[in-house]
């Protein structure tokens, strides 16, 4: 009896919800817009669901190590280890497929010893990382260790300076640096452990992007790029048009090394976009705009019509603020880039440094066809901006900054070796600050707080901890640029040019890249 009485129980229990799921399911297929469920309604609303949960089973089930896009699966674990263990450790070789075109770095005969780098590491910082204490199949046992850690910074006679000719010259013992993250793209947690953890990594900085310098930007006490886009946010009066005054202000902020008036970048050509939703009132005051309004730039400064016009806004900038300035561009071609340098010889004026975006640069949110169809990759690019300047003559005045996809030692190495001065990284930081690629960017709930300003989800995000694998990413990608640039018989990454990169194509032919791409000379 007793048996009996459960069974029905359990029928019910389990029966009761299907068939009122099912019902309910069959109810909406009655009055549907989709054809399949109409013809189909339970297989058609089991795709849907199939469909939801499709890119999380293909990031951890499927795809191989090496396959995901935008970055694989080993692309992001090493990330991981690099920001929480501080190592890049493998075993059993590497998951590259070899057989495939690519670039690689030339190991000299005899390569450079420790002893032998020219690298500051005479001071040592306070430092923590993770260390594991037990794995087993469904856990993993972790603690913290507090340590005194190298900087790995280059030595003085190395320093690399962007606008020497500037009242404030900046001066930088570092090669790599955040790229731009605008306020409301991310929040305020994302902002303040990136900029604590360069700080205290020392030599390198934080882009604010787009969207105006917040408080949060200039507490960490990390070197500044503020970032000046054709929204003008955080620089515009109250009819939204430019203000030096605004500009003079924020240029006297000691933290605030340089400005960069942006053009272009990689993964949206045309204007910003930031949703209502994430304009809180901290957002609106830093780009000094409404509270809760969308906010749109266009994809050029209204005032900036021609290369001359755009020249004399930078040395007027340069002039007023004492302080570097420079561009970012995205390269369509050579031919388009060189109005810009005849311009800068007839008026003797020069942007301090230009920063180059690859097509490949990511965004929180843009249209597809702009990030896959427009403008050149970085490497291509870089190469043509280093030959353009060169070919000019002005590439001793000029900086280049180089972003996109730039994450790892090897490959901010071969950049570096392609024309670049310095190296930028945003989707980089964020997987050191914890992002697990949810590509949830655009809708304001990202689930591990980076890109989003809602309180609720920017919890997840711990500052006080984060800020230690922001630190360790950026220690463990400089030492593995040193030691690869001691493998290519280098003192240090300034020393890398195109003769130490070679190009191997389908069928197994290798190339020197300087051999490809001779240094041009200058007319």
């Amino acid at each position: 009896m007793v048996t009996t009485i459960l069974l029905i129980a359990l029928v019910v229990l389990i029966a009761l919800p299907l068939l009122s799921f099912f019902g309910y399911m069959y109810i909406l297929s009655r009055r549907p817009k989709h054809s399949i469920i109409r013809s189909h309604p339970f297989l058609g609303w089991i795709r849907y669901l199939l469909e939801k949960l499709g890119p999380e089973f293909r990031q951890y089930w499927f795809d191989n190590d090496t396959e995901g896009r935008p970055f694989s699966r080993a692309d992001f674990v090493g990330i991981v280890y690099a920001a929480k263990y501080r190592t890049d450790l493998i075993s059993f070789g590497g998951r590259r497929d070899y057989e495939k075109p690519g670039f690689y770095l030339s190991n000299a005969m005899f390569p450079k010893l420790t002893s032998e780098l020219k690298v500051d590491n005479l001071e040592l910082v306070p430092g923590r990382k993770y260390v594991i204490t037990d794995e087993g199949l469904f856990t993993r046992k972790e603690k913290t260790v507090d340590e005194s850690v190298k900087r790995w910074l280059l030595a003085d006679e190395d320093v690399i300076v962007v606008g020497a000719e500037r009242r404030e010259p900046w001066r930088l013992k570092g090669m790599f640096g955040a790229s731009a993250t605008s306020f409301g793209a991310v929040g305020e947690h994302y902002i303040q452990s990136t900029g604590n953890g360069a700080a205290m990594a020392g030599g390198s900085w934080i882009n604010t992007g787009e969207g105006g310098v917040a408080d949060v930007h200039l507490a960490s006490g990390a070197d500044v790029i503020s970032q000046i886009g054709p929204g003008m946010f955080g620089f515009r009066d109250n009819e939204g048009r430019f203000s030096i005054e605004e500009y003079k202000r924020k240029a006297s902020h000691p933290n605030i090394k340089a400005f960069e008036l942006k053009f272009h970048q990689g993964a949206k050509i045309r204007g910003g976009h930031l949703e209502g939703s994430k304009v809180t009132e901290a957002v609106a005051a830093a780009r000094l705009v409404p509270i809760g309004k969308t906010v749109n730039s266009p994809n050029r400064f209204e005032f900036l019509t021609s290369p001359e016009e755009a020249l004399r806004f930078i040395g007027t900038l340069q002039e007023a603020g004492g302080k570097p300035v420079g561009i970012k561009i995205v390269v369509g071609d050579p031919k388009r880039l060189e109005p810009l340098f005849k311009a800068m010889l007839e008026l003797n004026i020069y942007p301090d440094f230009i920063t180059v975006d690859g097509s490949e640069g990511g965004s929180g949110a843009t249209f597809k066809a702009m990030a896959d169809g427009m403008g050149l990759p970085l490497y291509a690019a870089l190469i043509i901006l280093d030959d353009t300047a060169r070919k000019f003559g002005v590439r001793d005045r000029i900086r280049i900054f180089a972003s996109g996809k730039l994450i790892t030692p090897d490959k901010v190495a071969i950049a570096l070796a392609l024309g670049a001065d310095c190296v930028n990284s945003a989707r980089g930081f964020m997987m050191a600050n914890g992002c697990i690629m949810a590509l949830q960017c655009h809708t304001g709930k990202c689930p591990t707080g980076i890109t989003t300003t809602d309180a609720k989800y920017q919890a997840a995000l711990a500052p006080e901890e984060k800020q230690w694998r922001v630190m360790n990413y950026i220690l463990q990608l400089r030492e593995g640029l040193f030691s690869l640039s001691a493998a290519c018989g280098l003192e240090s990454p300034k020393g890398l040019r195109r003769e130490h990169v070679v190009y191997t194509n389908e069928s197994g032919q290798t190339t020197r890249i300087v051999d490809l791409f001779p240094y041009p000379e200058a007319q």
